[in-house]
């Protein structure tokens, strides 16, 4: 009988045993059956398979819940904070104003802001003056660092900037400049407006004036401007009307960034007075439940761990039960495997993949035997072998990285004569 008619008759026995050996357990069916059932939740099995699920599960939302309870929050940013990334915010100006050299510094007491500004060519930018009492605008007026008021009420001009007073309001809306200002002049239109001020100081700039306008009085008047500038003292004192210009949502309008860099590039250093709003006392509401006190940042992170845990759980639920193993009918010998992938590269003509089959399992051997790297160039395995075989180097170089076998008897040649070096190497 041949080899192909006893492999059928092995897996035809073999099956027929496996077959007869299902039939004839008793827990293939009937009442042995129900004790081979696949295990369910509650047998230690089920368990053993779903523990290292569990267990990356439980470090997760361990670590998940550690983070989220022990880092800070991000730090609050209003309107007009150098910290603020939102449209109220000026982060982005405060990032232009760094990569042109200068120093911007956040501060957020008058104290501060006062032992900042003592340092020369510095401008001490005020973003909520109104917040500041009587004392705090006393200490600020007596620095000599420039001064840039943001939408200053009556108070704080009459404390900071003593040569302007309030004009009444006007609409935000782009205006141009309609001064010689050269700031003013090289941004061009921007979007001003909001508080008006006159002025009365020497040689003060008057641009992006509004006509007609009501005064405090609530009369008709002429001649105010929402951007007032003048030299006193020597320092430079601007108002503002509005702060929307330094934000980061109009940053990029008009020539809102223009104004804003000219006004505050005078100065290596830009310091920014934010000041803080005060501190509210608790108001006692009884005792506050448990899950008050849980932030809500680990409510996300429970959501998201919530909908990986069910879509892990949907993913598992499409097995239906564990794979059953079968013994294989027949087992190959290797030699049998060497011997059939020859016969298909020989029918495919395949001569090419062979040789260079051949080629890299021979050079990797030597490779390893000479201790050179995987990578190590074709000329040094080349020089390398033919001082130690005593083999031309051409005749080496044909051997390893020659072209491709014309025929089947040029690829026996070429395994033979790899096989002879190899041994020459390997050999001791």
């Amino acid at each position: 009988m041949s080899q192909r008619g006893q492999a059928g008759t092995i897996s035809r026995s073999q099956h027929g045993e496996t077959a007869g050996a299902r039939q004839g357990q008793p827990g293939a069916s009937g009442q042995g059956g129900a004790h081979r059932a696949r295990p369910g939740w509650l047998s230690l099995s089920y368990w053993r398979r779903w523990r290292g699920v569990a267990a990356v599960a439980a470090v997760v939302l361990i670590g998940a819940v550690a983070i989220a309870l022990l880092q800070q929050g991000p730090p609050v940013a209003g309107p007009l904070d150098p910290n603020g990334v939102t449209s109220p915010g000026t982060h982005a100006l405060a990032a232009l104003l760094t990569q042109r050299g200068q120093t911007v510094v956040r501060v957020t007491t008058v104290s501060q802001a006062v032992a900042q500004a003592r340092r020369t060519g510095t401008t001490l930018v005020l973003a909520g003056p109104q917040s500041l009492d009587a004392g705090q605008l006393a200490a600020l007026s007596q620095v000599s660092a420039n001064l840039l008021l943001v939408a200053p009420d009556e108070a704080d001009l009459a404390a900071l900037a003593p040569h302007d007073t309030t004009a009444g309001v006007t609409d935000i809306r782009a205006s141009a400049p309609a001064c010689g200002l050269p700031a003013a002049r090289a941004a061009g239109s921007a979007d001003m407006g909001g508080t008006l001020f006159s002025s009365d100081a020497p040689g003060a700039w008057r641009c992006y004036p509004a006509f007609p306008v009501l005064d405090a009085d609530g009369q008709p008047g002429e001649g105010f401007a929402s951007l007032v500038t003048y030299t006193s003292a020597g320092r430079v004192v601007t108002a503002l009307g509005t702060g929307l210009p330094l934000t980061n949502g109009a940053l990029g309008q008009q020539g809102d960034a223009a104004l804003a860099l000219n006004l505050l590039g005078g100065t290596q250093r830009v310091v920014w007075l934010v000041p803080t709003p005060p501190v509210r006392p608790a108001v006692a509401t009884g005792p506050r439940p448990l899950s008050a006190l849980i932030p809500q940042s680990a409510h996300l992170v429970v959501v998201e761990l919530s909908v990986a845990v069910l879509l892990i759980a949907l993913w598992r639920a499409r097995r239906f039960g564990p794979l059953i193993a079968e013994p294989i009918p027949v087992t190959v010998r290797s030699a049998e495997t060497v011997v059939g992938h020859g016969r298909l590269y020989r029918t495919r003509r395949a001569r090419d993949r062979v040789a260079a089959t051949l080629r890299a399992a021979a050079l990797a051997r030597i490779t390893a035997r000479l201790g050179q790297p995987p990578d190590v160039q074709p000329e040094v395995v080349c020089h390398e072998l033919a001082n130690r075989t005593g083999r031309d180097t051409e005749q080496v170089r044909q051997i390893l990285f020659g072209a491709v076998p014309a025929d089947d008897a040029a690829l026996l040649r070429l395994a033979n004569d790899l096989d002879s070096l190899e041994g020459q190497v390997l050999s001791p």
